[in-house]
């Protein structure tokens, strides 16, 4: 039988110590949302995180007075981010100042063209215009497919668990209707000409890990769902948000613990009962929620003889989605005809889809997101001062790529590009830098092939056919985060926890559980 120990609440913390205990794995944004929701509903919850700090892909690093959000920076569908302040008692607009952004981003192409993107329909439709006038009706068409697309995949399936083949029935006559089988480019595709106009209505499932030519045409849902609910920045940095959660926990009387690296998913009778540490300490629980990746818990945290479904052979022989190679960089100048967030495509862009997806190597070209945080937040940077981090797509590490060696080349490489672009001069100004490799995402995120999604979102590795919210192998074993249902970016994991209201008990059901046993 295992031994187990409880952990112990920090003095002064307000917490039922007779409630059913949730251990949630990894402060991310899923496991942080999952820790409010669980404490909502009355369990003891404690947040495990391996690194120093939570946030997980949300992590800021602080280097010489600059502040860089290492993962996301767009906040879309903000209402389940309130959501969680009403749980916890508060209000979203008392810890946070979210802005809107005008517009939400910039694409720049390789022949100096750009196009904004806006949640205004007027000056979408200007754009369009500006840029293909025979494409307006189009992309008017395009934008009603779009309304159908974001109700069927978001607001109907995304909070929604899929734990059977007979949920994917339910949905099956709307996914048809809509052409969910063809994907998001070809979708476009059949609704506008221009080339320019075709990559900035299905670019989006390229920055949550999927390859917009083969990805389901499902995703053409963003576009709707930016126009109805908004993009934003949170003063602060994305770290204000993660900050925030953590608040909201404590104030429930919980508990966040850091450098609390989990290693193995202990079990009873294929029923999770707690976590191990790498220090040996054992933690007990009544529910285990994972917030870690989906395939790394499967593959590394769970016994093979308790896995049926997520076997090995299994995990491993999924498609994975892209890698990714972030350089954080701050200058000793203001940029100020820059955007708050750029994205720059390189002159052959499904070229460059197919070295990173198909032949997995490292393009020549680039496409990037070049996201400058201080054009809004001047207080992440020392005054007269710029922070931007650039991310560039390339392919996990199943391409055998030595990052140790050609981290530098390839910086080299994005910064000539940039140079050449949008900051010309500008390494000259360079006083803080770190870089992140897919190897770094494997290390230190502990993510499966050093993918910065998890599983690709195609459409076989979607919904059912993603690992569940709760656990196919392991009983009160649960699942939140990118690499589970519905998927990545923050309103995708912050969904996961949410689908943890219809598939966890609420801690009520272990009471009774006990009182039972008692009374017996």
């Amino acid at each position: 039988m295992v031994n187990l120990k409880q952990s112990v609440a920090p003095a002064g913390a307000e917490v039922t110590r007779n409630a059913p205990h949730a251990v949630v794995i990894g402060g991310g944004f899923g496991g942080l949302a999952a820790a409010v929701r669980l404490g909502a509903r009355g369990y003891r919850v404690t947040v495990l995180d391996r690194l120093d700090a939570p946030g997980g892909r949300a992590y800021v690093h602080h280097i010489d007075g600059f502040s860089f959000d290492a993962g996301p920076t767009i906040i879309t569908a903000p209402f389940l981010l309130e959501e969680l302040w009403a749980l916890a008692g508060r209000r979203l607009e008392d810890d946070i100042d979210l802005r809107p952004m005008t517009p939400f981003y910039r694409l720049r192409f390789d022949d100096g063209s750009w196009f904004d993107c806006s949640g205004d329909p007027d000056a979408m439709r200007a754009e369009v215009a500006r840029l293909s006038p025979e494409d307006v009706d189009g992309y008017e068409k395009f934008m009603e497919l779009s309304s159908r697309l974001c109700r069927v995949g978001f607001e109907n399936a995304a909070h929604t668990p899929f734990g059977s083949l007979m949920d994917m029935a339910r949905v099956a006559p709307e996914m048809i209707a809509v052409k969910a089988w063809r994907s998001i480019y070809a979708a476009v595709c059949s609704y506008v000409r221009h080339p320019h106009l075709r990559v900035a209505l299905s670019f989006h499932p390229l920055l949550i890990g999927g390859n917009p030519m083969s990805v389901s045409a499902i995703y053409g849902m963003i576009s709707s769902l930016e126009r109805r609910w908004g993009v934003h920045f949170a003063m602060g940095g994305t770290g204000a948000l993660v900050r925030g959660l953590v608040s909201l926990i404590e104030g429930q009387g919980n508990v966040v613990r850091c450098g609390a690296e989990v290693t193995q998913i202990l079990t009873k009778d294929r029923r999770a009962v707690g976590v191990r540490l790498s220090s040996g300490e054992e933690i007990a629980a009544d529910i285990v929620v994972s917030n870690a990746d989906a395939a790394w818990t499967y593959r590394y945290l769970l016994p093979a003889e308790d896995r049926r479904h997520w076997t090995d052979r299994k995990v491993e022989g999924m498609d994975y989605s892209n890698g990714l190679f972030v350089w954080y960089f701050g200058v000793n100048r203001r940029y100020d005809d820059v955007g708050h967030h750029t994205i720059t495509l390189g002159s052959d862009y499904k070229g460059l889809l197919k070295d990173i997806f198909s032949k997995k190597v490292l393009s020549q070209d680039f496409s990037l997101y070049l996201h400058r945080p201080t054009a809004t937040d001047p207080s992440l940077a020392p005054p007269g001062c710029d922070t931007f981090y650039v991310l560039s797509p390339i392919p996990h590490l199943d391409a055998k790529i030595d990052w140790a060696t050609e981290a530098e080349p390839y910086r080299r490489a994005i910064a000539k590009f940039l140079d050449n672009t949008l900051l010309p001069g500008f390494e000259q100004h360079v006083v803080a830098s770190r870089v992140t490799t897919p190897q770094d995402f494997h290390d230190r995120l502990l993510s499966f092939k050093g993918a910065g999604f998890g599983m690709e979102p195609v459409l076989l590795q979607s919904a059912y056919f993603r690992p569940h919210n709760k656990s196919e192998d392991v009983e009160n074993l649960f699942l939140v985060g990118a690499g589970t249902h519905p998927g990545a970016g923050i309103p995708g994991v912050l969904s996961s926890a949410k689908v943890l209201d219809k598939v966890a008990p609420d801690a009520s059901a272990f009471a009774s559980a006990q009182a039972g046993a008692a009374s017996t």
